[in-house]
């Protein structure tokens, strides 16, 4: 990458330290925005998304043209794509966000002291999130109505490949936010793909930033993990698993495993990697290779899925910890449930896994020891979203166990405090 001019270089760090006090003020101005001025403001930003569908989809046609002359990939190009049904999906989630029950200010326990005091844990706002991104344009819609419902500015920065969609969403963006009377800094996006930009953000545009989260591939993951200065909510890859136990009926382990693999290749709920239980092996094992070669998904196995089938390909090593984002998935037979989990302690990335089977206590065992942020029992891995949640839509999963873990939604990006109220106590 060229490196900046000193005077450009100065003009950014100046152009974002005015982001980073924008975005406070306007955070404070949020806080004190009562539920139905948020509510108003996201209504507002629905409509906007939809009134500028024709100039969303031609600003994404151009990022695609550019993704696709710089030789981007199928599955790059689906998490990039945009159409008419995604903007209305797009303006759905922000109006599905805005029915959701309000965080803000909710109750979560109270209780009264012997000595008269009466305490209150409240949620509130956290203030400013950062949200570091790449090829997903929809998360400029997603991060931005998470953040007003629950009371938060955001600064957003967009990866090159999604830049002009991005600022068309966000042109959208501001349009409802100020109908509704709300700062238009409330959700700000950078105005360049210059990387230097993420490591400003990442330490805190002085201040300015309380909390970081990305969405990306690893190297984006890590480097911020790495160099963050501010607390980071982290969204790990997706390595998710489906395991058919010996007790799986078989046609729902064929729709289920299809449907994890197959349905959209580039999520990252996506399985990754099938493992079927050796007892059940000579019943499963060649009916769902089959069923995953027809369906146009690449199989690497272990030496007794390739003797199944030759066209499967020899995995290896490196592949049980692949997250592929393409049609490709890694096959291996485990000894029943103890193997399963296992496998999936030691290769898995802690975001979804599932497992397949009629039998109450190998699910139970699974979902209790599989130590991931969502486990399903005979389920498709790719309900792993938070719109699938009922949570309207999400920034990401958050694979950590502080916080947050899961989808996280408009609740989750609050955290609390303690509001006493007394009547002349004090401590003896």
């Amino acid at each position: 990458m060229k490196a900046l001019h000193r005077d450009q270089a100065d003009d950014l760090d100046q152009a974002l330290t005015r982001m980073g006090a924008a975005a406070r003020a306007a955070a404070r101005a949020l806080a004190r925005a009562d539920k139905g001025q948020r509510t108003a403001a996201l209504q507002a930003m629905a409509k906007a998304v939809l009134a500028h569908e024709k100039k969303i989809l031609a600003a994404n046609a151009r990022d695609l043209e550019a993704a696709a002359k710089a030789g981007a990939t199928a599955a790059f190009a689906d998490r990039l794509k945009l159409n008419p049904a995604a903007v209305r999906a797009m303006a759905e989630g922000i109006e599905a966000v805005a029915a959701l029950p309000d965080p803000v200010g909710a109750i979560e326990a109270e209780w009264t002291r012997p000595n008269g005091l009466k305490i209150a844990r409240v949620r509130v706002p956290i203030g400013v999130i950062g949200i570091v991104y790449e090829s997903r344009p929809n998360v400029t819609a997603d991060a931005a109505a998470l953040c007003v419902k629950s009371g938060n500015a955001v600064i957003l920065r967009c990866g090159s490949e999604a830049m002009g969609s991005a600022q068309a969403i966000a042109n959208a963006i501001a349009q409802g936010l100020a109908k509704a009377g709300l700062p238009v800094d409330a959700a700000q996006l950078v105005p360049t793909s210059d990387r230097t930009v993420v490591g400003q953000m990442l330490a805190g545009l002085d201040g300015a930033i309380d909390v970081i989260i990305p969405r990306g591939g690893k190297s984006l993951i890590a480097r911020v993990q790495k160099e963050a200065r501010v607390p980071v909510l982290a969204h790990l890859d997706g390595n998710c698993h489906v395991y058919v136990d010996k007790g799986a009926d078989l046609d729902k382990a064929i729709d289920i495993v299809v449907n994890s693999k197959m349905r959209r290749v580039s999520v990252c709920g996506a399985a990754e990697t099938l493992l079927i239980d050796a007892e059940g092996a000579g019943r499963l094992l060649r009916p769902l290779v089959s069923a995953l070669i027809d369906a146009g998904c690449e199989l690497r196995g272990d030496r007794v899925v390739q003797a199944i089938d030759p066209r499967v390909h020899a995995a290896q090593e490196d592949d049980w910890y692949t997250e592929y984002l393409d049609a490709i998935m890694a096959v291996r037979v485990v000894e029943g449930v103890e193997g399963a989990v296992a496998h999936i302690a030691r290769y898995g990335s802690s975001h979804t896994d599932a497992i397949v089977t009629e039998d109450h206590a190998a699910a139970e065992n699974f979902l209790r020891e599989v130590d991931s942020a969502i486990v399903l029992h005979n389920a498709s891995t790719q309900f792993a979203d938070g719109a699938q949640f009922g949570m309207g839509a999400e920034i990401g999963i958050a694979t950590g166990r502080l916080h947050a873990r899961g989808p996280v939604g408009a609740r989750e990006l609050t955290t609390f405090k303690y509001v006493v109220r007394g009547d002349g106590q004090i401590r003896p």
